[in-house]
């Protein structure tokens, strides 16, 4: 088995979950993974941070990759979402994945417990050991209280041969240099913030795991397709008439305006998201609304 990843590029969407009464909106989450394929998007992530993953069941992730692989399987990469704090569940996640016939599985660092460098090492090492799938490690310190250091990830993607890319959500491009510098030449550097993803791919990365792309694949697709192409004018071009979008979604905690944008857009059938995470404020909601209405003319 060959663990290059080339095909691990561009526009990876971190989809959301619709809900609906509780429970999964299947025909909303099919419809959306159509949409993606119909769009450009280059990569599906289901039961990702941006999935709210921490609230999804064992059951319901299943689910969701038997969909997203009913539809898109063999046409774009299909990523799971796999991570949580506890090393055993993450790898039964894994495995599930792995049995499924996902593309790869995308871990995120144990949130909470702030293990060390080393803690961090030995997590990846124990689930690298013990699955074959393709392996994406995904930092964020912002949501989970710690950080990846680029010497830790060179080490992981050097001693582990399906451990292949990252998701690095640090918002640091002096880190991200580091990682590009440091981490073996076939290992894949993305993007997890859609305000570094240009910047990213200039520098060495190969694209983005995006929430914006949730809102407008097409354009997202755009923005990496120039910017893997070289193409720096038309990249400039888009990630500035995007950049008010990738503000807005973050106004209030991913993926509640995400989900609210799709709603507004006709695309879910409610804005829905699961405790502790809570609808958009009203001022927020306004706020929103205004930017999709007068930049993009979608609500």
């Amino acid at each position: 088995m060959s663990y290059r990843a080339e095909y691990l590029k561009g526009s990876i969407v971190a989809l959301v979950t619709p809900f609906k009464d509780g429970k999964i909106d299947e025909e909303s989450f099919r419809n959306l993974v159509k949409w993606h394929l119909n769009s450009g998007t280059h990569g599906i992530l289901v039961s990702g941070t941006t999935g709210e993953s921490a609230t999804l069941t064992k059951e319901e992730k299943k689910r969701l990759l038997e969909i997203a692989l009913e539809e898109a399987k063999g046409k774009v990469p299909v990523i799971a979402g796999t991570g949580t704090n506890d090393t055993a569940k993450a790898l039964e996640l894994t495995k599930m994945a792995e049995e499924m016939g996902a593309d790869a599985a995308l871990i995120v660092t144990p949130y909470y417990n702030k293990p060390t460098q080393n803690g961090l090492y030995e997590h990846y090492k124990h689930i690298a050991k013990n699955c074959r799938i393709p392996i994406i490690l995904y930092n964020v310190p912002g949501r989970t209280g710690v950080n990846l250091l680029p010497e830790t990830t060179a080490r992981l993607a050097q001693d582990f041969e399906n451990i292949v890319a990252i998701k690095e959500a640090c918002g640091d491009m002096k880190q991200v240099t580091e990682l590009i510098l440091k981490c073996p030449k076939e290992f894949v550097v993305l993007s997890g913030d859609d305000f570094t993803a240009s910047f990213t791919v200039m520098v060495g990365g190969r694209g983005v795991i995006s929430v914006a792309a949730n809102i407008m694949p097409k354009e997202m697709a755009d923005l990496m397709n120039a910017c893997l192409l070289g193409d720096m004018e038309k990249a400039k071009e888009l990630h500035l008439y995007l950049y008010p979008l990738f503000k807005i979604l973050f106004i209030e905690t991913n993926p509640v305006p995400a989900k609210e944008a799709l709603y507004l857009m006709g695309m879910i059938s409610s804005p829905e998201v699961r405790l502790p995470l809570a609808p958009l404020s009203e001022n927020s909601f306004n706020q929103l609304k205004k930017v999709l209405r007068e930049h993009y003319k979608l609500a």
